[in-house]
């Protein structure tokens, strides 16, 4: 008889080690843009700074030329007419000139050609005033037509229209240096975006290119079972051949998960173990930098010394904080496989007494964030898998104590009543709360809602309603921001084993 031998298309490893390839030059790709994005983000931010600095001088400037023309036009008035009512408002105008001037001596410090401008502004300032105390001075005395008459010949007018003249150029000169900056700032927005979605049409790319790869191995892989089938009346040494040859295959698809998990953080800890020599390196080379700065400074160059205290200490703390948070994402993703992998055990629960287990767990967590967890009692008792539901009630409790109203003492509630045939158990704080506009984006992975001035990887949410959909149920959260927020987790009472299934 003649044997018919049934290839795989392809041999074992091949795919994954492809597929691994794809993530790694992935993973570079976004560690890139990454850095990239960071160093972007921290000159607009610079660029931004300087924008906001540019406005306040021109508001500085406004202010005083307003100040200095409302007490010239109330002294005017005063001579003039001769009411207090001028006087009341030149008092006002003028004390707040010499406060407007150091003001704007402040923030012009870092430019000498302000700077100038000022020297020549503030001793005809000094003049101006003496002219204007003397005039109004001879009013309150009763000497009105004295003060016309010196008013009429002193230099109160050329000494105010070089005011003007001073003033009216350094606003231009703001004017120039805050279309230069946001020119700049412009251009640093348009190279972000450049880099971003660079970097977004590479990873797009990576994976068109690996759903290729999987999407082939697939198709062979299912002409390779049909092969299969189209002997099973051959002789029972082929079937056992071509039965050994289909389980390798099988198994190779099971393990595509664990290894491309497993395999992404090979490139991870090289990147993080390089990383540690940098930081280790750069010891040294600062030592050495601050040894020339002493024996030899002739030889040190200020971009030289930057970089040694500076550049590179940041961008070595910049990778390192990345590569942490990918290995916290990894960890999670790997996490959440397990748990999908466990076996459900449904028991009979008490839902009050767990919770009372769970909040003497983190005591100390809840006491450190100044926050108080209560059981309302009775709550119906459940049979269901205790572990995944612990999880689901600590991650719930944890959020809860994690983000509060500043200012507001927390107070967490745990309760649970039944519903039309299956338990309802409600977490509800005080904290706050969520955008309507999230309530379902919050339970999607690596999504979250609102500041994010806590740490977290937005995973702990989608755990939680993947657990409730593994326990037949489904969780929603009813919330309003700043006023709290109700998670509400809906399971069976009585869960069975095809349930989990």
């Amino acid at each position: 008889m003649v044997r018919v031998r049934l290839k795989l298309p392809s041999s074992e490893g091949r795919v994954a080690r492809w597929l691994v390839a794809f993530m790694t030059l992935g993973f570079i790709a976004l560690a890139a843009a990454a850095i990239a994005i960071g160093w972007i983000t921290v000159r607009n931010r610079t660029y931004t700074a300087e924008i906001l600095h540019t406005q306040d001088v021109r508001q500085a400037i406004a202010t005083l030329q307003i100040q200095m023309e409302q007490s010239e036009t109330a002294r005017r008035g005063y001579i003039l007419a001769g009411k207090p009512l001028f006087a009341t408002a030149y008092a006002r105008s003028a004390g707040n000139l010499v406060p407007s001037i150091r003001k704007l001596r402040h923030l012009t410090r870092d430019n000498p050609r302000q700077g100038a401008r000022l020297d020549l502004i503030e001793p005809r300032f000094v003049q101006l005033r003496a002219l204007r105390t003397q005039s109004m001075t001879l009013v309150a005395s009763g000497r009105i037509a004295e003060a016309q008459r010196r008013f009429a010949v002193d230099a109160s007018v050329p000494l105010m229209r070089g005011i003007r003249y001073r003033t009216q150029a350094m606003a231009a000169d703001e004017v120039r240096l805050l279309a230069i900056r946001t020119a700049r700032q412009e251009r640093t927005s348009a190279l972000f975006l450049s880099v971003a979605g660079l970097a977004a049409a590479l990873l797009l790319v990576v994976a068109i290119l690996a759903v290729l790869l999987i999407r082939r191995y697939t198709a062979d892989l299912a002409a390779s079972r049909d092969s299969l089938r189209t002997l099973n009346e051959t002789l029972e040494e082929q079937v056992a051949e071509r039965t050994a040859d289909l389980s390798r295959a099988n198994e190779e698809i099971q393990r595509f998960a664990y290894i491309v998990s497993h395999d992404l953080r090979s490139p991870l800890v090289n990147v993080m173990g390089f990383t540690a020599e940098l930081a280790a390196a750069a010891v040294p080379l600062a030592e050495l930098v601050d040894r020339a700065e002493v024996e030899a400074p002739h030889i040190l160059t200020e971009d030289a010394r930057l970089a040694a205290r500076e550049d590179l200490p940041e961008a070595i703390g910049f990778i390192r904080t990345s590569t942490q948070k990918m290995d916290r994402l990894i960890n999670a993703i790997l996490k959440l496989a397990r748990e999908g992998r466990r076996t459900i055990a449904p028991e009979h629960i008490d839902p009050a007494q767990l919770v009372d287990t769970i909040v003497g767990a983190m005591q100390h967590v809840v006491d450190d964030r100044g926050a108080v967890v209560r059981v309302e009692r009775p709550m119906p008792a459940i049979v269901t898998d205790r572990l995944a539901l612990e999880q689901i009630l600590s991650n719930l409790i944890e959020n809860a104590t994690k983000y509060l109203q500043p200012g507001r003492p927390g107070e967490i509630v745990v309760k649970g009543h039944t519903e039309r045939g299956r338990v309802i158990l409600s977490v509800v704080d005080n904290g706050r709360g969520i955008d309507p506009r999230d309530h379902q984006r919050v339970f999607d992975l690596f999504r979250r809602s609102g500041a994010q001035d806590q740490p977290g990887e937005g995973i702990g949410l989608a755990h939680v309603r993947a657990l409730a959909y593994r326990l037949g149920g489904t969780i929603d959260v009813q919330s309003t921001l700043g006023d709290g927020a109700t998670f509400r987790l809906n399971l069976p009472t009585h869960m069975t084993i095809q349930d989990a299934a």
